[in-house]
């Protein structure tokens, strides 16, 4: 599988490690009441879809950097591969 990587372009999905769902990045607020019911179903609880999916995937063996990438679990096509860091600004998590 290749990846296009926004900045270093094409790369062999080898170079990187796949960590799961992209939902990853709304992390719970950890001084919520429910804190920890939370945290929780975020550690725990997935989507196991098929078809279309946003995973986030870490180019470790390049520039170290976050991806999200859009890709159909079913066919493997990858449909859009975005920054992570934008990914969240634009969700309103500039972390």
């Amino acid at each position: 599988m290749i990846i296009n990587h926004p900045l270093l372009g094409p790369r062999d999905a080898a170079e990187f490690v796949y960590l799961g769902d992209a939902s990853l990045i709304d992390r719970p607020d950890w001084q919520d009441k429910n804190a920890d019911e939370k945290f929780y179903e975020y550690g725990y609880l997935r989507e196991n879809p098929a078809g279309k999916h946003q995973e986030l995937w870490y180019h470790e063996q390049g520039d170290r950097s976050w991806l999200v990438l859009t890709r159909d679990t079913l066919t493997h096509e990858i449909t859009k591969v975005e920054m992570a860091r934008d990914v969240a600004r634009a969700r309103g998590r500039s972390k």
